[in-house]
C-alpha cells in the first residue's frame, strides 16, 4: 500500500516546530497589542474578483477554482486585500483610525523551493484612516520594535517612496525591484522583454539610482529618531520599488543584517486600492511580515529558545488496580497549577513508562506502588538526576514547584 503524503509545497509542523512558531507569534502579538493594534481574521476563501486586478504580474499564482455552487473563488493570496473588503463591508462599525494585526495563512501557487511554499503564514500590521506619513512611520517603528522583542540586536527599515516614481511605467518598477537578485544587466533585459527600449530602460534605472528622500521619507525618519531608533536602524534606499501594483506613497522592507536570505517583511501605502475596491476614501498603510522567514532569521541568530515537554511531571500507573489513585494524583497536580501527564495504559510496565518520560524530556515522574498507596505517599523521581524521594500525596505539588523554581531539570 502506498503511503499518502502531504502535497508538495505544504508542510506539517511537529511539536518542536509548532512551539517555535507559537513563541514567535506571541512576541509579535505582544508588541502589536502594546501599540494599540487589534486582531482581525478573514475567511480562507474570497470571491476571485476581489483579488483580480489588484496584485500585478503575480496574479498567475492565485489558487482559484469554481466551487460547488458555481462561484469563482480564490484562496487567500494575502491579508491586505481581504482587509480592504472588511473596511468596505463594516465601514459603519469600525472606528477610524483602525489599527489591525492579522496572523493567518496565505496561499500561492509558487514553484516550491527553499523558503517558498504554497501555504505560508503572514503577520500583518496596518493603520486605516490616516493619510499622513506619520501613520507609515508608526507602522515602521512598531515593526522595528517587534524585531527588538524577538531579540534581534539590530534590524533595518529600508525606506523609499513610490511617489518618487511618478510617471514611471509599472513594468519598469517591477524590473527595478529585482535589482538585488538579477543585477543591473538583468534589470535592463527585463524591461526590454516588456517592450521598453534599451536606452529608456537605462534612463529609468539611472533615474532611480539617483533619487533623494522626499518629505514623506523625512517625516518617517523624524518619527523613528524621536521613537528612540538610532540612524543605524533605518536608511533611504532609492532602488527599493516594491512590485505590488497597489503600492503607493512610502514603501519599506525590514532586513536583519545577520541574515542574508532577504528581507523578513515589506510594507507600503495603498489608499488607491481601498478606493478602487470599496469606493471609500479611506487611507491605508501597513506591512506583511513573512512569518516563516522571520522565524528562520531568529533561529539563525540563535534567538529561539530550546523547548521541552509541556508536562512538568508524568504520573505513572504502577498496576491496573492502582489506576484510580493515578487519576486522582494527576488531577490534583493540575488543579495545583502543574502541567501533569498521566500515562494512559496501566498494562505497560513501569520501566517503559519511565523511558517515555525520558524521551519526552519530562523532568519528573511520580510512582505510587502498593506500599505508597497504603501510606498515602508517593515517590517523586527526578528524571535528570535519577534521584528520588518519598512525599506525602498532598506535598508533591509543592516539592515539584520548588524543584522547578530551582532549575532542577
Amino acid at each position: 500500500m502506498t503511503m499518502i503524503q502531504k502535497l508538495k509545497g505544504f508542510r506539517d509542523f511537529l511539536p518542536d516546530d509548532a512551539r517555535k512558531r507559537r513563541w514567535l507569534k506571541d512576541r509579535m502579538i505582544e508588541v502589536a497589542e502594546r501599540w494599540g493594534y487589534e486582531p482581525l481574521e478573514t475567511p480562507t476563501l474570497e470571491p476571485l474578483e476581489l483579488f483580480t486586478g489588484q496584485i500585478g504580474e503575480d496574479e498567475k499564482l492565485f489558487f482559484s477554482f469554481t466551487d460547488a455552487g458555481g462561484r469563482k473563488v480564490a484562496m487567500r493570496y494575502d491579508q491586505t486585500v481581504p482587509t480592504v473588503r472588511v473596511l468596505g463591508e463594516y465601514a459603519n462599525t469600525l472606528t477610524l483610525p483602525f489599527r489591525r494585526y492579522q496572523y493567518q495563512q496565505a496561499f500561492r501557487a509558487e514553484k516550491p523551493q527553499k523558503g517558498r511554499y504554497r501555504e505560508f503564514t503572514q503577520f500583518d500590521i496596518d493603520i486605516f484612516g490616516v493619510a499622513s506619513p506619520l501613520a507609515d512611520a508608526e507602522v515602521i517603528a512598531s515593526n522595528l520594535e517587534i524585531c527588538k522583542n524577538i531579540g534581534f540586536s539590530q534590524a533595518i527599515a529600508v525606506v523609499s517612496s513610490r511617489s518618487l516614481l511618478s510617471g514611471m511605467p509599472y513594468e519598469a518598477v517591477v524590473a527595478i525591484d529585482k535589482l538585488n537578485k538579477i543585477g543591473e544587466a538583468g534589470v535592463i533585459a527585463d524591461m526590454e522583454s516588456k517592450g521598453i527600449s534599451h536606452v529608456q530602460a537605462q534612463e529609468y534605472l539611472e533615474f532611480v539610482k539617483n533619487l533623494k528622500p522626499n518629505d514623506e521619507i523625512r517625516t518617517i525618519f523624524y518619527y523613528l529618531e524621536n521613537a528612540g531608533f538610532g540612524s543605524d536602524w533605518y536608511r533611504f534606499e532609492p532602488t527599493l520599488t516594491r512590485s505590488f501594483s497597489y503600492s503607493q506613497g512610502p514603501i519599506w522592507e525590514i532586513v536583519i543584517p545577520q541574515y542574508d536570505a532577504g528581507s523578513i517583511g515589506g510594507g507600503e501605502r495603498y489608499d488607491g486600492m481601498i478606493k478602487k475596491i470599496t469606493g471609500l476614501d479611506i487611507p491605508g498603510t501597513g506591512i506583511a511580515f513573512g512569518f516563516d522567514r522571520t522565524l528562520e532569521a531568529a533561529d539563525a541568530c540563535g534567538l529561539v529558545p530550546k523547548f521541552v515537554s509541556n508536562s512538568s511531571v508524568l504520573v505513572t500507573v504502577f498496576s491496573p488496580d492502582l489506576m484510580d489513585i493515578a487519576i486522582k494524583t494527576a488531577q490534583s497536580l493540575r488543579e495545583g497549577g502543574l502541567p501533569a501527564e498521566l500515562y494512559p495504559d496501566p498494562s505497560v510496565k513501569l520501566e517503559k513508562q519511565l523511558r517515555y518520560a525520558d524521551r519526552k524530556n519530562i523532568p519528573f515522574a511520580i510512582i505510587t506502588g502498593p506500599d505508597e498507596a497504603s501510606k498515602a505517599t508517593l515517590v517523586l523521581k527526578n528524571m535528570i538526576t535519577k534521584t528520588q524521594n518519598e512525599f506525602p500525596v498532598d506535598g508533591a505539588a509543592a516539592a515539584i514547584k520548588s524543584a522547578l523554581n530551582n532549575n532542577v531539570r
